[in-house]
């Protein structure tokens, strides 16, 4: 079942939603998007302004996909913060991410095309993250956690690896319509070694 949506959502936009479900919303949402999401996918696509260069626009906002069990979701912009925290196998990709993204994350992929903020990954145990780390701050300022988590080059990766990127990727732009994801896939050679792949590191 698919339910085609227009406007600002509030609070929880597509908590819970399971298998079957599918909302798609052209605007924006508010907090705690795909709260305890269980199967179902959620797009948000960005329409105006922000459409046009959506990875510079906020279109969702802090705590989406907390405590997320499975489903998708494809947002065309950037998320607020503790986005995907305690998600145990949503797959997700958004444009950027604020502070403390994918922490105590068990399981589950979160692709992020754009900027994240501090404290990335803190408690991350299971699952594997991707961030667009463009101008190499990500890495050059630990904005994420090496005691939890090992941070790879694109380059470094195998090609199975490398190919389940950009065929998330192709999805994002099909599902949200996303400008920035059909600008990265249309010079993939020169954006994919900008990718940093994070991996949980076992605890002993």
């Amino acid at each position: 079942m698919t339910f085609n949506l227009e406007g600002t959502a509030g609070q929880s936009f597509g908590a819970f939603a399971v298998d079957g479900m599918k909302l798609v919303l052209s605007g924006q949402a508010n907090d705690f998007v795909g709260k305890g999401l269980s199967g179902g996918e959620v797009v948000i696509k960005a329409r105006g302004l922000a459409a046009k260069d959506s990875g510079q626009h906020v279109i969702l906002g802090n705590v989406a996909l907390y405590g997320a069990t499975s489903g998708r979701l494809f947002a065309a912009g950037r998320a607020g913060e503790r986005f995907a925290v305690r998600n145990s196998g949503a797959v997700a990709v958004v444009e950027g991410v604020g502070d403390h993204g994918c922490e105590y994350m068990t399981g589950g992929v979160v692709a992020v095309l754009g900027r994240v903020g501090m404290n990335f990954g803190a408690g991350m145990t299971g699952g594997l993250a991707w961030v667009y780390d463009a101008d190499g701050s990500f890495v050059s300022e630990e904005r994420y956690h090496p005691e939890f988590i090992k941070a790879e080059s694109f380059n470094s990766i195998d090609a199975e690896s490398q190919e389940s990127l950009r065929s998330l990727i192709e999805t994002h732009a099909e599902r949200s319509g996303s400008g920035l994801a059909k600008e990265m896939l249309a010079d993939w050679s020169k954006c994919a070694v900008a990718f940093i792949r994070l991996t949980p590191v076992p605890q002993v």
